[in-house]
């Protein structure tokens, strides 16, 4: 394919992923295929000779459509958003076609310096303190992280060098290994999953914080953990805070555990994947309260910021712990600006050697559509949950099963976890919306996650009526196998 090929072929392609993003909602938002459908219908092996665009063209329909499941489909209610807009597929575009690889200031001055300024903008957004930003001359800083599991693993390893060295200062006596054994990180036990995976990958134990009814962990609950860990010979060295966890958008109080991490030297890393890009609407900025007292925090812009997957911005109060933990010099690596002390090479900040140019995402999308736009779609979204929360309330044979702060939605109907699991799979085997459960302490929960860019109060109706007229039928075949038994 030469220049003018991609010319063609581009606006073509660009014609279908517009038609595939305005038509979304006429497609099954869940596919119809069973484990194992794609294999026989390509080939064995690639092919010897070169074929046409068109066939490749043709086989997006034919292979890979029957197979998507439409996560921007104003009928998925699943997970938590993945973000999408138009200047971000446009940026993504311009990304692909510079195609560095931006590992340090020298290999692409631009990708890294946009990127300094792009997590100073959004910083600015969600009113972080001072300290966080990189600025003319500040400690601080932020990164794009390829995803908020990868910013946890960051934060926990860095935490573990800092602590490693501190406690060898002290006691020279002891080695790595004998340190490494006695370290533990702490999380709630409602904290994703991906927390416990860092530790896993860390090789450090890792201990759940009880949460409260609420879900979630306040100071005197985790003081409690740490005095009976340090009594018995541990280390504690590491919290991640979970603002709005995965089952339910509960928020932890930073307000109670900073100053306790803090007292303790312990790294606390605040995980608000999800949650962090309401704090660019003032009325929700109170969420993050607290964040002064910790060393590194993380949200997905890719989720609910408009900015297509990969984007996970993270800051960090010292960029000194991370560059200690993570820098390893070969001399081909180096360049004569990088003591200049103004110049970033992000490959200091992060697991992968490369990275793309993605904080192109965020200039486009931050700048057209301006705060104010990005405002508008969290405030329309979270606007929706309240409305299906209210739809759910006023069903007495439902109820709410965490307090709605954002666009999640946790509700289920009033019996047993089996009569649930039987109206989620109703709900998913009829494949006109998509949902995904979770466990709330020994409960079965339905969760209904306002997601799409492009739904409607329409929309949130139209599932409510459907789940309601399956809950229906449910019901009347449970209640007769009951009176059979």
């Amino acid at each position: 394919m030469d220049a003018a090929e991609f010319r063609k072929r581009g606006k073509e392609m660009v014609d279908y992923v517009a038609d595939y993003l305005e038509k979304i909602e006429k497609r099954q938002v869940f596919p119809d295929v069973e484990p194992g459908y794609l294999r026989p219908l390509i080939a064995d092996c690639a092919p010897q000779d070169p074929e046409s665009f068109e066939d490749v063209f043709k086989d997006i329909e034919k292979i890979i459509m029957p197979g998507v499941t439409h996560w921007h489909s104003p009928y998925f209610f699943a997970y938590f958003p993945a973000a999408s807009s138009f200047p971000a597929l446009l940026a993504d575009m311009l990304c692909g076609g510079i195609g560095c690889v931006g590992f340090s200031w020298a290999a692409s001055p631009a990708c890294t310096e946009l990127e300094t300024v792009m997590l100073d903008w959004l910083g600015k957004m969600i009113n972080l303190p001072e300290e966080f930003l990189a600025g003319k001359d500040g400690q601080g800083g932020g990164v794009i992280q390829g995803s908020a599991s990868e910013a946890t693993l960051i934060a926990l390893l860095a935490a573990r060098t800092k602590t490693i060295r501190l406690v060898q200062s002290e006691k020279p006596e002891l080695t790595e290994a004998e340190i490494m054994g006695r370290l533990v990180a702490y999380a709630s036990d409602q904290a994703h999953s991906s927390v416990e995976r860092a530790a896993l990958i860390g090789a450090v134990k890792i201990k759940n914080v009880p949460s409260d009814d609420k879900f979630t962990v306040c100071g005197s609950v985790l003081k409690k953990v740490l005095d009976e860990d340090k009594a018995a010979g541990l280390i504690p060295f590491f919290f991640c805070a979970t603002l709005g966890t995965t089952s339910c958008c509960s928020f932890d109080k930073l307000l109670e555990l900073g100053p306790i991490c803090n007292k303790e030297n312990i790294w606390m890393h605040i995980d608000a994947a999800y949650a962090g890009s309401a704090f660019i609407c003032p009325e929700f900025r109170h969420l993050l309260n607290g964040v002064e007292f910790a060393n590194s925090f993380n949200f997905n812009p890719h989720k609910w910021l408009l900015v297509n997957f990969d984007c996970s911005a993270m800051w960090v109060k010292k960029r000194s712990d991370l560059i200690g933990a993570f820098k390893v010099e070969p001399l081909y690596l180096q360049h004569h600006h990088q003591e200049s002390g103004i110049v970033t090479d992000y490959r200091h900040w992060q697991i992968p050697l490369g990275r793309r140019f993605r904080s192109l995402k965020l200039w486009f999308v931050l700048r057209m559509y301006g705060v104010k736009g990005l405002q508008a779609h969290i405030r329309k979204h979270i606007r929706l949950s309240h409305q299906f929360e209210h739809l759910v309330l006023q069903d007495e044979r439902f109820e709410i099963c965490a307090e709605v702060v954002l666009g999640l939605v946790c509700f289920r109907l009033k019996g047993s976890n089996e009569l649930n699991e039987a109206l989620l799979k109703s709900i998913n085997d009829a494949k006109k919306i998509h949902l995904v459960p979770c466990h709330l302490r020994e409960k079965f929960v339905l969760r209904f996650a306002i997601c799409s860019r492009t739904v409607e109060s329409t929309h949130i109706k139209f599932a409510w009526q459907h789940i309601s007229q399956l809950a229906n039928d449910l019901l009347k075949t449970w209640e007769q196998n009951h009176h059979q038994q």
